[in-house]
């Protein structure tokens, strides 16, 4: 049995707060430089162009790279041969999210109830994802997620008669209705099965796959080729102005379902497309 101390989940917690705020992947620059040769509204070709500059420096200057530095999304895959020591696996991911949020001057988003709307001041509490996996390590991802793409993300408990069509369907008009709110170019996540939470939570795992890497199963990676090629012909384009560029990826991740049931969730990811990871 392997020990990992509280302290040591704390530190890591808050430095991945910061880093995913300040640095944006180099895949996802990739996916903006290739948009760039893509893009055929001067407009887009040129909000493309600042979100590369403010990339560099929210970087340079280690600043958040949007001003929404989101809900601390976390997700834990704990070795069954762990042992936590000196105090609580969640409460020492929380006092990481508030030590990273407040050390890293990012803006606090939480409300402590609904509809008070009284902020907690430190961006807590966290929300934890949990896998129990074999092994003796903890892989941390935090994956901050802002208010405006998360608002425009959809779930629909279909009949399995709407099949594969009735799924693109949904996927391709939750992403019309959403317009330039999420701050296009977007990456979309849809988790397929499972049953009404697990198909959201897929979804929102589907954005941790590193940008534009197919599924492994040919018939998703297929879906996933048809539904960019959807959801770029809506002409949303970069920030909404219209143009080729609505979306930089489409990942979808499926499970097994009820025979009576077809969950589809659409998980929505601005520009801004964070997560970072590290393992104990």
């Amino acid at each position: 049995m392997r020990t990992i101390s509280c302290n040591q989940i704390v530190e890591t917690v808050a430095k991945l707060c910061m880093d995913a705020n300040y640095f944006l992947d180099d895949e996802v620059l990739e996916a903006f430089k290739r948009s760039l040769e893509q893009e055929e509204s001067p407009t887009g070709r040129d909000v493309l162009k600042q979100l590369i500059e403010n990339a560099r420096i929210a970087a340079l200057e280690q600043v958040p790279m949007c001003q929404d530095t989101g809900v601390a999304v976390i997700f834990l895959e704990l070795g069954q041969d762990v042992r936590v020591t000196g105090g609580d696996l969640y409460d020492a991911v929380n006092e990481g999210v508030r030590k990273g949020y407040q050390e890293g001057y990012l803006r606090k988003s939480m409300v402590k109830d609904p509809f008070d709307r009284v902020n907690t001041g430190d961006n807590t509490p966290a929300i934890i994802h949990t896998t129990i996996v074999p092994g003796d390590q903890l892989k941390v991802t935090v994956a901050p997620k802002g208010g405006g793409s998360e608002n425009m993300s959809a779930l629909a408990m279909l009949s399995p008669s709407a099949g594969v069509e009735g799924v693109k369907q949904f996927v391709v008009e939750t992403v019309r209705k959403a317009g330039p709110n999420p701050c296009p170019p977007i990456v979309v996540g849809v988790g397929i099965g499972g049953n009404f939470e697990t198909a959201a939570l897929i979804a929102k795992k589907a954005l941790l796959r590193p940008l534009g890497q197919a599924n492994p199963k040919p018939e998703y990676a297929k879906m996933e080729s048809e539904l960019l090629e959807r959801i770029q012909n809506l002409g949303i384009g970069p920030q909404g102005f219209g143009g080729r560029v609505t979306a930089l990826a489409v990942h979808v991740e499926t499970m097994p379902c009820h025979i009576a049931s077809l969950p589809v969730a659409v998980n929505i990811q601005c520009h801004a497309s964070r997560h970072k990871t590290a393992i104990l």
